[in-house]
């Protein structure tokens, strides 16, 4: 019932992101010495917002995030990752994910407080 509210789907969609990008940043890490491997990133949350937003997202809020290749340039193997790349989006999908839960715990509190639950 709840997480039927606008705002709750925006904020869960927002953990899920950040917990996609954590896992494309994993995944880009565990390939850093695989030579010819094209690092990934996953699209931003604005650019799936505003797919969301323009109806050309099939699941709305609850669809799929679209990865893209990374424009980092190769290594002489061919290799596109950068590891101080990914750790630094790594640390900022750990920032979004606990962002976005803190409001959503925040914005659950208020309403309870607001129907008197508490």
């Amino acid at each position: 019932m709840i997480s039927e509210l606008p705002m709750f789907q925006i904020l869960s969609a927002m953990a899920r992101h950040a917990a996609e990008s954590q896992k494309v940043s994993a995944t880009n890490i565990a390939h850093a010495d695989q030579p010819g491997y094209k690092a990934a990133q996953i699209e931003s949350f604005d650019t799936f917002l505003d797919r969301v937003r323009m109806g050309s997202e099939s699941g709305g809020l609850n669809g799929t995030f679209r990865t893209e290749a990374a424009d980092t340039p190769a290594a002489p193997n061919g290799n596109t990752v950068s590891l101080e790349q990914e750790l630094f989006n790594s640390a900022d999908a750990m920032g979004q994910h606990q962002m976005a839960l803190t409001v959503y715990t925040k914005s659950l509190d208020l309403l309870r407080t607001a129907i008197g639950k508490r």
